[in-house]
């Protein structure tokens, strides 16, 4: 028998597990630089909205209650410049729609879905569960040297691991591609409120990148939009798709005979989360704090920040003439474990991510050993200069 984990890659966090080890062995402890989950508290006015709705007594709704779906809406104004007449679907968190969007749009055997050469490894697990064929592709660049045999493309802007942010002349013409070759684009913008150094990132369906505001618009154009990130809320799993009418209004119907909904005060709560932007402001605050401090290390640590990494929870640092898990097993010398650039694609070779969402004692701690990282680094690779 055939299982669809037969095609999937290895889990790559399992190779991680030696320098883990002996990131423990550190008389300091661990100072663990990883996995992108949220430390802080869930805002308190997010808590209170989850408390008031646990006399959650009947099914809720597969398509959002009214009063998320407004909230949603007047976010995607307010917050992402996109009035639209799009589709919305609340989805439980985002990696359940990156993993399912391929197959629940009827794409499989035979069908190509693209994504960046250097990205979050679900959209290739995504493309595989659907029986179709990942194609890599360089987002960055100019569209011109794209394939065009495309059914699906997955963008990630701010991207996670690099932080790089696609602009919005490049969502244009990104757009422009698509439709000349009938591509559906599936944007993938959970860290779009944390963006650094003046930058901003544009949504794929806002009305600047669309070029209107109607439904023609936004034809074959989808967003993901995730609440883990902003409002600490990860443990919620509150999430949520918009777009093109025609393509998200068949998922709503196949969603409702699978069962797929948001439970009913998770819905409340995310509505408290999307009213209020006062909370998402002061959590930025607190990761640009910690991702100051991480850089000022950087230069004595011998590493290098990607000078176009500027948004999401990440460093995307490298080290001259030192391979990824040279940076890996030399960070774990010193207590600290950092996730190889190879997790995100063979092009992240050479760089490691490091997450800005560890407590800030954990980032100080870390940010002082950095300092020996270079005779680490010489220890485990003496080539290295």
């Amino acid at each position: 028998m055939a299982f669809y984990t037969d095609s999937l890659p290895d889990f790559p966090w399992d190779k991680l597990v030696p320098a883990r080890k002996r990131a423990a062995a550190h008389p300091g402890g661990v100072c663990d630089l990883t996995i992108g989950t949220p430390v802080d508290d869930t805002p308190g006015v997010v808590q209170s909205a989850l408390g008031a709705a646990t006399n959650a007594h009947g099914y809720p709704l597969v398509v959002g209650t009214p009063e998320l779906r407004t909230a949603i809406r007047d976010w995607m104004a307010r917050r992402r410049g996109i009035t639209a007449p799009v589709e919305i679907l609340p989805t439980i968190g985002s990696k359940e729609m990156v993993g399912l969007l391929p197959s629940l749009i009827g794409l499989g055997p035979g069908s190509r879905i693209g994504f960046p050469h250097v990205a979050y490894p679900t959209y290739d697990v995504g493309a595989r569960l659907a029986g179709a064929e990942p194609v890599l592709v360089d987002t960055g660049p100019d569209v011109a040297g794209w394939p065009t045999d495309l059914d699906m493309l997955w963008l990630n802007s701010p991207a996670n691991p690099t932080g790089h942010v696609l602009s919005a002349d490049q969502l244009r013409a990104i757009v422009a591609w698509a439709r000349e070759h009938d591509v559906i684009v599936a944007s993938d913008e959970c860290y779009a409120e944390l963006c650094w150094q003046g930058s901003s990132a544009p949504s794929l369906l806002a009305d600047e990148v669309c070029g209107g505001n109607d439904a023609e618009s936004v034809r074959g154009l989808l967003m993901v939009y995730s609440l883990s990130k902003q409002s600490n809320m990860a443990g919620y799993r509150g999430a949520f798709l918009a777009g093109d009418p025609q393509i998200v209004t068949p998922m709503i119907e196949l969603r409702k005979h699978l069962g797929f909904m948001v439970p009913a005060p998770v819905q409340q709560a995310m509505v408290a989360a999307l009213g209020d932007d006062e909370h998402v402001r002061s959590q930025r605050e607190v990761y640009e704090a910690r991702r100051t401090t991480l850089l000022s290390a950087l230069d004595g640590a011998g590493l290098h920040n990607d000078p176009d990494s500027v948004a999401g929870l990440y460093l995307w640092a490298r080290a001259e003439g030192a391979s990824s898990w040279d940076v890996v097993n030399a960070c774990a010398e010193l207590g600290i474990v950092v996730a190889p650039g190879t997790f995100y694609g063979e092009a992240g070779d050479g760089y490691v991510r490091m997450a800005l969402t560890a407590p800030d004692a954990v980032i100080n701690e870390a940010a002082q050993r950095l300092e020996n990282l270079p005779e680490a680094l010489k220890r485990i690779s003496p080539e290295i200069s």
